[in-house]
């Protein structure tokens, strides 16, 4: 039992792997278009709406608050779909996330409004954002994973990297929507009804999204090490004296505490750079540089174009030279930007703020696109899902969840994009440290990745 338990995974069958990237890659796109398009509301309808009495700026942050609230739950997420996808499996739990996300945006459709129901529409708003947060969370890991253990080390960081175009993917989709919808209808019948619509339109996307993710199998290398664990249960039930398995909670942080604080890291620059550029930029450039709504929008959609597209490459890129010198180049860059970021924006030129938009995010595309392959060769693979999903999702609370709202609050309180560009360099700087002390993980073998974790659970209990 244990020699078969120990033989190497069935490699994906030919042909087999672009349909598990598509998968991964159409699901991802869905539920970061369900999580994307609440932030781009957040930005413009949702303070109108759903807190009427307070004042524009207040409003929005209000908005930006619940908007908040969604990474607020993304770690709980990842906790609960970390624990079962490592002994589940990723497909099972995949399915469910996305269940999750297209339900609760399709409710946010159907919701009544603050003229409608009073003070229950913000709760209604906030308890359906905590669900797509919940969702959200559970459902990165397990979909660069399930990608990362079918492919091989050569060309991981290339394959891994699809699914993170699901992000721009998401968002080019979210803001074409709603860039399509103010150009066609007016403020009032926007505000009015129009606003549903995109909402709506999650409960189709999630339809095709169910048939292709469920048309997959499950990860070679996540059925290998589920046949070890099997053998080592059959020798426990062997030996009294044997020790129990633990959680893989438990594991990830007993033998991977450091490559989580390291993942944490890695994400601040990435995420808090990532919702400036995206969602801030909504409120900066209509507040402040007197740029009109639909013109925001645009240039967004655009920005979102180009940072889906580069994402691959980054992705070859760093199967090229390594994990590291990628992400390092990302945030360094990022953190540069920023200035001329802003007075970009200030001038009020459309190209300008394309500009702007765009470069942010190349440079975030840098940080991004190795980013699945990085985290996904710390771990072992029964504690890959959980630890990829908490280190990833632990720190969305500190990094993205408040930085449009701490961005929005400096703004109230400056009246200047300094502070704001200083909080963003701020993010770049511990993400440079983050990532130097990191080691180099790429073509590192997953499933040596086990054995190295296993030899050292043994040498703990020796």
């Amino acid at each position: 039992m244990a020699s078969a338990a120990s033989a190497p995974p069935t490699p994906a069958k030919p042909g087999s792997l672009p349909r598990i990237v598509a998968a991964s890659l159409i699901g991802t796109t869905i539920e970061w278009y369900d999580f994307f398009l609440y932030g781009s509301a957040a930005a413009l309808v949702f303070n109108k709406l759903f807190f009427p009495d307070s004042d524009p700026l207040v409003g929005t942050l209000l908005s930006f608050l619940t908007y908040a609230v969604g990474f607020a739950a993304r770690p709980l997420g990842a906790l609960v779909f970390g624990h079962y996808g490592d002994r589940l499996g990723r497909k099972k739990l995949l399915v469910l996330s996305l269940l999750m996300m297209g339900g609760a945006t399709f409710a946010i459709g159907l919701l009544p409004t603050h003229a409608s129901v009073g003070a229950a529409a913000p709760v209604l708003l906030t308890t359906l954002r905590l669900i797509q947060g919940f969702a959200l969370g559970g459902e990165w890991g397990g979909a660069v994973l399930l990608v990362s253990e079918h492919g091989d080390a050569r060309r991981r960081g290339f394959w891994a990297s699809w699914p993170q175009t699901g992000a721009p993917a998401g968002q080019l989709l979210a803001t074409g929507v709603l860039s399509l919808l103010t150009a066609v209808l007016s403020d009032d019948a926007f505000g009015s009804w129009g606003w549903r619509i995109p909402f709506l339109l999650s409960g189709v996307l999630v339809i095709v999204g169910l048939w292709i993710r469920l048309s997959v199998d499950e990860s070679p290398v996540f059925q290998q090490a589920l046949a070890q664990a099997e053998a080592r249960k059959a020798a426990r039930a062997a030996d009294p004296e044997a020790q129990a398995e633990k959680l893989p909670l438990v594991s990830v942080l007993r033998h991977h505490w450091r490559d989580v604080l390291v993942a944490m890291g890695a994400r601040m620059a990435e995420n808090i750079s990532y919702y400036v550029i995206t969602a801030f930029i909504l409120v900066y450039a209509t507040t402040s540089a007197g740029v009109s709504k639909q013109t925001a929008l645009n240039a967004v959609l655009i920005a979102s174009a180009v940072h889906f597209a580069v994402i691959p490459a980054w992705g070859a890129l760093s199967d090229r030279i390594g994990r590291r010198p990628v992400y390092l180049l990302g945030a360094a860059g990022v953190g540069l930007w920023m200035f001329p970021f802003f007075s970009l924006i200030d001038t009020g030129g459309f190209g300008n703020l394309v500009l702007a938009v765009t470069v942010g995010l190349v440079l975030h595309g840098a940080m991004y696109a190795p980013q699945a392959a990085f985290f996904s060769e710390m771990f072992a693979t029964r504690m890959r899902y959980s630890g990829a999903s908490i280190g990833a999702q632990f720190a969305s609370v500190a990094a993205g969840a408040p930085a449009p709202l701490i961005a929005t609050a400096l703004l109230e309180d400056y009246g200047s994009s300094t502070p704001i560009a200083l909080y963003v360099i701020a993010s770049a700087v511990l993400t440079l440290f983050a990532v130097g002390v990191a080691k180099e993980t790429r073509h590192r073998d997953l499933a040596a990745v086990d054995a190295s974790a296993d030899a050292e659970s043994t040498a703990a209990r020796a």
